[in-house]
């Protein structure tokens, strides 16, 4: 189980509050999600607080969070490789090569969606 480091809680639960209002059958990317919580430079933490989303209590979506390019760039913290991607096809979102077919399409913008 991964722990999440005192400094960082409160941002990683202000990332997963995020991740949790994506609707199933869309996707988002590290750095909207920066944007959204008011720091554009902190893409990188928002991937590793999807990498301790595993260890919530309440059940946090990673599979929905990709990078700018609908990469599924975080699927090796799934318990297996293949797991985001059938999570993402399970929701009806179009994978080939590890990446989301029609990403502008699917991409959730918490900027616009949530009232923040």
């Amino acid at each position: 189980m991964t722990s999440i480091p005192d400094k960082h809680k409160d941002f990683f639960q202000s990332v997963f509050e995020i991740v949790r209002h994506i609707p199933k059958g869309r996707a988002t990317n590290y750095g909207a999600i920066a944007k959204a919580l008011s720091t554009p430079r902190s893409s990188r933490m928002v991937g590793w607080a999807m990498n301790a989303s595993h260890s919530q209590k309440k059940y946090v979506p990673a599979h929905r969070v990709v990078n700018r390019n609908g990469m599924l760039t975080g699927k090796h913290h799934f318990p297996t490789p293949t797991m985001m991607q059938e999570a993402l096809e399970k929701e009806g979102i179009e994978i080939k090569e590890d990446k989301i077919l029609n990403f502008k399409e699917v991409f959730w913008d918490p900027n616009i969606e949530l009232s923040l």
